[in-house]
């Protein structure tokens, strides 16, 4: 059974980090492209970091250029979203997906694999 579980997020004040994980199981993702997206009440599912299998695709989504850092561990099949300087607009679920492709999407749809996501809540 395929399973991407996040981990790791919280309520901390503006200006604060967070460090948020995801595990992946059930079969191997290291050659997958692995994605964060976010999505707060009432918005759609935002496209926020995602990188290649080898890390020579990364990309962000503006907003969060200079703040956020994506990175990946194959060999424990898990990515991370380290998220520093926090703010109020950052407050969302945020998911982990997979794309078994070669070439970094950056629409929500063309993903094949998912979270179940993590609330992230950003106090003003």
């Amino acid at each position: 059974q395929v399973q991407l579980v996040e981990s790791g997020g919280g309520l901390v004040q503006a200006g604060g980090s967070l460090r948020l994980s995801c595990a992946a199981s059930g079969r191997t993702f290291s050659r997958d492209v692995m994605g964060w997206f976010r999505q707060a009440p009432g918005k759609e599912r935002e496209f926020v970091a995602a990188m290649s299998w080898s890390g020579a695709q990364i990309h962000y989504v503006d907003s969060v250029k200079g703040r956020f850092t994506i990175a990946r561990d194959n060999a424990k099949n898990t990515v991370y979203l380290q998220m520093n300087s926090l703010k109020p607009e950052d407050t969302a679920v945020y998911y982990c997906a997979a794309d078994p492709g070669l070439i970094v999407p950056l629409r929500w749809r063309e993903y094949d694999y998912w979270g179940q996501g993590t609330q992230v809540t950003i106090s003003s």
